[in-house]
């Protein structure tokens, strides 16, 4: 894993055309992606489907691209062997989700993965302090998690991007800040300006005219 103060692109590939997704997998890397970022929805834990480990299976036969694995699931802890078999190499959970969260990520890094944790624009900070020493990668949502396209919700989500660093310093530690949900090469500004070095982005990648000066706009 990169280190925690360098700027990461996550190209997102719900955002790719899913019909070719070994072309759309090495397009992210080629054009400059250093991750990419693999959102799974079950349609209850959001309100929305995407796909399972199959899929991811699918991708990692067609890159070796870093996957960062991102699980919108009601039982994380039940699933997460499958996409660690599938080859993901970071796999984040929600700390909203229906488990225990240490369990399962001392079971995601006993996988062989690094472990991630994510909260909603509606989740108070606090609800992850006591797992801070427990993770590589700490996301930031920044729309309500379920769909692409949503707008970026700064005031909701910066001041908890604050708090991810300062408690990072604070504490010594080397975890990930990531964000996810309306980043272009406008917010992502906003977003390292507080704190964040992982930008995931989808629509504003893939669906732009140029994705690699897209890709080098948004690392500068």
């Amino acid at each position: 894993m990169k280190d925690c103060k360098q700027r990461i692109i996550a190209p997102s590939i719900l955002a790719a055309d899913w019909s070719r997704v070994a072309e759309e997998s090495n397009r992210a890397k080629e054009t400059g992606g250093d991750w990419l970022h693999l959102d799974v929805m079950d349609g209850h834990f959001v309100d929305n489907i995407s796909f399972g480990p199959t899929y991811v299976e699918a991708v990692r036969k067609s890159t070796d691209q870093y996957l960062d694995v991102h699980l919108m699931i009601t039982r994380p802890d039940h699933f997460f062997p499958r996409f660690a078999k599938a080859g993901a190499d970071n796999i984040t959970v929600h700390v909203e989700s229906d488990h225990d969260v240490a369990e399962t990520l001392a079971g995601i890094r006993e996988a062989g993965c690094h472990c991630g944790l994510a909260l909603s624009p509606d989740t108070d900070f606090d609800d992850m302090r006591p797992f801070l020493d427990q993770i590589d990668l700490l996301l930031v949502m920044t729309v309500r998690p379920g769909y692409g396209g949503q707008a970026f919700m700064e005031s909701e989500t910066m001041p908890k991007v604050q708090e991810a660093l300062a408690e990072r310093e604070r504490l010594g530690l080397s975890y990930h800040i990531e964000v996810d949900g309306g980043i272009d090469t406008k917010t992502v500004k906003i977003a390292a300006a507080n704190g964040a070095n992982v930008m995931v982005a989808g629509t504003s990648l893939f669906a732009a005219p140029d994705m690699a000066a897209a890709i080098s706009e948004m690392r500068e």
